[in-house]
C-alpha cells in the first residue's frame, strides 16, 4: 500500500519538478531514493543533541555521546566511499560527531 502512495507521489511531483531542479530530483542518492530520506530523518539526531547542549552538564551520558558521536564519524566516512557519493549523509553525520563531541566533552569536563 504504502509503496504505490510513494510511487504515485514521485510519479505527480516528477511532473512539477522545475527545469533548475531536475539534476538533484534525478540524482542516484536524490529525493526519489531512500538514500535522501533516511538521512533527513536522522537531522532528529542533530536537532536533539542541539536541544541537549541546554541540558545541564550532570544529565549528560559521555558513553551515549561516544555512541552516538562515533556512528556519525563512521557514516561520514562511509558516505564518501559509496556510489553514488551521498552529500546528505554525508552533512547530517558530520553535524552529528559535531553535536555529539561537544556533548561528550561537557559530560567529561563536568566529571
Amino acid at each position: 500500500m504504502s509503496s504505490r502512495l510513494y510511487k504515485y507521489l514521485i510519479k505527480v511531483v516528477d511532473k512539477r519538478v522545475p527545469t533548475f531542479g531536475r539534476p538533484f530530483w534525478e540524482y542516484e542518492a536524490g529525493p526519489k531514493t531512500i538514500f535522501f530520506w533516511a538521512p533527513l530523518c536522522k537531522w532528529g539526531l542533530v536537532i536533539a543533541g542541539i536541544k541537549d547542549l541546554t541540558r545541564p552538564a550532570e544529565l549528560l551520558s559521555a558513553e551515549q555521546a561516544v555512541a552516538i558521536g562515533a556512528t556519525g564519524f563512521i557514516y561520514s566516512r562511509f558516505s564518501m566511499v559509496i556510489i553514488p557519493k551521498n552529500y546528505t549523509l554525508l552533512s547530517v553525520n558530520v553535524f552529528v560527531a559535531i553535536t555529539q563531541s561537544i556533548q561528550l566533552f561537557r559530560a567529561l569536563r563536568y566529571k
